[in-house]
């Protein structure tokens, strides 16, 4: 495609007044949900909103975000060994400025969106000239940006990507992405607990069982600002216990999601003896379900499956308002495996500002990568 051109944005109110409507394929580009990551975006990121043009007419919208990792207390407490720490000391030294071509903080191909078709060669140069725009851009700030990646692709994009200079970096797959691909005959959620096979069934009312006397509910706006404390507690003990973080939400962001998206996203309370002990949360994203983040009280997540049954709950959600598919990310792989999504792999692209550490940037990227050991569940009959 000739007469490609961008422009990057740091302020949503800036935008061409058709940005929703070039970006209507996926809320995570659309105003609604920029608007919260202008206004809430974790302590130690910097968005840029990214507007494609073919000769003077919009026809695409994408996503960058900057961390500087200095500003983390913590890249994640779970694995306190040996290998954590020199991870982190290498994430705080060579790599502490990153820029992400796409959304760093939820999982599938959420960087770039078109209204019409586009070759892949134009995608590639687009990124390129965007990579090198915002790295000029903190150049001018005295802040040199260690690291660049672009996440996350599905198979047959990547490897087209591959073709042109991204085929000159460093592709990584992390975890896969567990997408649960609901079945069109289910109309209700007797029809998903039909379906699993004895030991599978088993599974579900023993969940059902250890959850006796939590009540769940959706919580509207208004309680979502009165619970906003609770619920930054609840989702902190998650996110640093996780084995690896990049940032860590702002204490408002559930709230200013939820004021800014109304009912395309939703909260559910987990409540014991009027106490929030815990709560999901799904954005509502056309014939997509996603899933976003969560959290609970440990000991209770121990004594009354408070997880399995989110996962339930939220599958249920789905099913009963007719979604194609969930989008449930990467993290607890086997147990989302137990309730029917499968993994589906995705890759990302990566390099090194310094030419030296870039040779062996692979090398690098495997031995830093936390290892994970599972089994995939197959529930069915």
């Amino acid at each position: 495609m000739k007469n490609i051109s961008f422009k990057i944005y740091n302020s949503v109110s800036e935008l061409p007044r058709n940005w929703d409507e070039v970006s209507h394929p996926n809320h995570f580009l659309q105003t609604p949900y920029l608007n919260v990551l202008e206004k809430s975006a974790p302590t130690n990121m910097e968005c840029f909103f990214i507007g494609i043009f073919e000769d003077h007419e919009l026809i695409g919208t994408s996503l960058a975000q900057y961390l500087d990792l200095n500003k983390l207390e913590s890249f994640g407490e779970r694995d306190n060994c040996f290998k954590t720490k020199i991870r982190n000391f290498v994430f705080k030294n060579f790599a502490s400025h990153v820029l992400f071509l796409g959304n760093n903080m939820i999982t599938g191909q959420n960087g770039y969106t078109f209204n019409k078709e586009i070759d892949f060669e134009s995608v590639n140069n687009v990124m390129m000239q965007c990579t090198e725009a915002i790295i000029e851009y903190f150049k001018k700030k005295k802040i040199r940006i260690h690291i660049v990646s672009y996440k996350d692709f599905y198979n047959e994009c990547s490897a087209e990507l591959k073709k042109f200079d991204f085929g000159k970096m460093y592709e990584f797959t992390a975890q896969p992405n567990m997408i649960f691909y609901l079945d069109k005959n289910w109309k209700t959620k007797d029809d998903y607990f039909q379906s699993f096979s004895k030991k599978y069934r088993d599974q579900y009312k023993r969940a059902h069982k250890k959850f006796d006397g939590i009540e769940v509910r959706e919580l509207s706006t208004e309680e979502v600002i009165h619970f906003e404390s609770e619920l930054y507690q609840l989702y902190y003990y998650v996110a640093k216990n996780a084995p690896f973080n990049t940032f860590f939400l702002d204490k408002h962001h559930f709230s200013t999601f939820k004021k800014q998206c109304g009912n395309r996203f939703r909260i559910c309370g987990y409540f014991l003896e009027g106490k929030l002990v815990g709560f999901h949360t799904l954005l509502l994203n056309g014939e997509v379900l996603e899933t976003y983040f969560l959290g609970y009280d440990e000991m209770l997540q121990k004594e009354n499956m408070l997880y399995l049954n989110m996962l339930y709950n939220m599958t249920e959600f789905g099913i009963e308002n007719g979604f194609k598919k969930i989008i449930f990310g990467r993290t607890a792989l086997e147990i989302k495996s137990s309730i029917g999504a499968e993994p589906i792999k995705m890759s990302g692209f990566i390099f090194h500002t310094n030419k030296f550490i870039n040779k062996y940037i692979g090398k690098i990227f495997d031995s830093l990568e936390p290892e994970v050991s599972w089994h995939q569940r197959h529930p069915f009959k």
